[in-house]
């Protein structure tokens, strides 16, 4: 791994209103200073109610139709009680989900405490989920790799390999035979969840890919939008290497191999260069192979299956004699 960023991540209040299209119902100045840390989000029935042992301080608060006619229910002197508890604990910002109109104590309480009341128009639980994606990828871990991505067969390959290998040219190939781009030379890679890793390009070298000898040219111009991808997860980690005489490359693929990124293991395989050799298309098959190996068929195993079944290696096969 090239370079990892540790952290810790942020993304502003101002980008999530944005993305989520909420309503500012107080503290608008103070909406630009607010940085969310953690995709975790809090539904503050329990802390209304009077539970506030294990309350985190960092997480938005968000409240629907439950939240909203138990305050209903409430004297508004009781109501005021519990949501001046509730906002003295402090938060990040507080989300009316449904359009719901707010309580003015919601209102007078947020401009005491400086804490921002949104409002939404969708229902709790989606934008519960669709908030909670769109954190998970913003904050996620992540790093950058010198490498290639590209999207074959709707399988997204990471290409590696030392500098000269031939990398951007089989990518290049690749896109000629309908395959996407996503990212030549640097991939930004971010871990969205416990086994997804999803890769693009830095937004300067966004659709371009370095061809030597012709230098930089504009994939989504050249060969439409058609060609190229903003991300892709990926899952398989392609490593190309010029060939070593006499060195021992995998010949049956029996067993599997994986590189490590962000703590997370991705099935890879190595593909030694030579002369003559067509790599797209051996891409191409690697990526379908992987494919299979994912659904449950490897062909490997196959034929180890049917070697055994007929009583021992093929005629003229002391190729395979290793795993026999």
């Amino acid at each position: 791994m090239d370079n990892k960023d540790d952290g810790p991540y942020s993304v502003s209040l101002d980008k999530i209103i944005k993305e989520m299209q909420l309503s500012v119902l107080c503290c608008a100045e103070k909406t630009s200073s607010v940085s969310i840390t953690t995709p975790d989000l809090n539904r503050p029935g329990l802390e209304i109610s009077g539970y506030t042992e294990d309350f985190t301080h960092d997480r938005i608060q968000l409240v629907g139709n439950s939240e909203m006619m138990y305050l209903g229910s409430l004297d508004q002197e009781v109501r005021r009680e519990k949501l001046a508890k509730l906002f003295g604990m402090g938060f990040p910002c507080l989300i009316i989900a449904r359009s719901l109109e707010p309580y003015p104590e919601m209102l007078t309480l947020g401009e005491k405490y400086g804490i921002p009341v949104l409002g939404a128009d969708i229902a709790t639980t989606s934008l519960y989920s669709e908030l909670n994606r769109y954190l998970c990828v913003q904050l996620a871990p992540r790093a950058t790799i010198h490498a290639g991505l590209v999207e074959v067969y709707g399988e997204g390959v990471l290409i590696q390999g030392k500098s000269g290998v031939g990398k951007s040219e089989t990518m290049l190939e690749l896109i000629k035979r309908g395959h996407r781009l996503v990212a030549d030379d640097i991939v930004e890679i971010r871990r969205v969840s416990h086994k997804t890793l999803v890769g693009s390009a830095p937004d300067i070298i966004r659709h371009l890919i370095e061809i030597r000898g012709v230098g930089f040219v504009d994939v989504k111009r050249l060969y439409g939008v058609g060609a190229v991808k903003l991300t892709e997860n990926i899952q398989l980690v392609i490593q190309l290497e010029k060939w070593v005489e006499g060195k021992e490359y995998e010949r049956v693929g029996l067993e599997d191999t994986y590189t490590e990124i962000l703590g997370l293991k991705v099935p890879s395989v190595t593909i030694p260069v030579m002369p003559g050799r067509n790599l797209a298309v051996i891409v191409e098959a690697a990526t379908m192979n992987n494919r299979q190996k994912m659904m449950g068929y490897n062909a490997a195993k196959e034929l180890n299956r049917r070697v055994f079944e007929n009583g021992g290696a093929p005629e003229g096969g002391s190729s395979f004699s290793p795993y026999y």
